[in-house]
């Protein structure tokens, strides 16, 4: 029996610390899967002048906030002194962008 359907629900049941979030977020940018919330993150990013690029940026440098209890789920805010972006852990392979916006 796999666990990572438990894994999967308990992602969503209990809010990740922000260390944890830190971790997981480095192991999927380095091999998961990264998705945007359609159409809003990518409407968002052409409206704020962002690209995917930028996202992946703050993410991979960013300062990863504690998580926020948004819309039925659990978010980190991911921001450096430029750019936030608002992320949602699907799995532990795969993170969705919400939105992001210049600071």
């Amino acid at each position: 029996m796999s666990l990572t359907p438990l894994l999967d629900s308990a992602l969503r049941a209990l809010p990740i610390k922000a260390t944890e979030a830190r971790k997981l977020l480095r192991r999927i940018l380095k091999g998961g899967i990264i998705t945007y919330a359609q159409p809003h993150a990518i409407d968002r990013l052409k409206e704020r002048a962002l690209s995917t690029l930028d996202c992946e940026n703050v993410m991979r440098a960013g300062v990863v906030e504690e998580a926020e209890w948004i819309d039925g789920a659990w978010r980190h805010r991911v921001r450096t002194q430029k750019i936030l972006v608002a992320i949602e852990f699907l799995s532990e392979e795969e993170v969705l962008i919400v939105t992001a916006w210049r600071l």
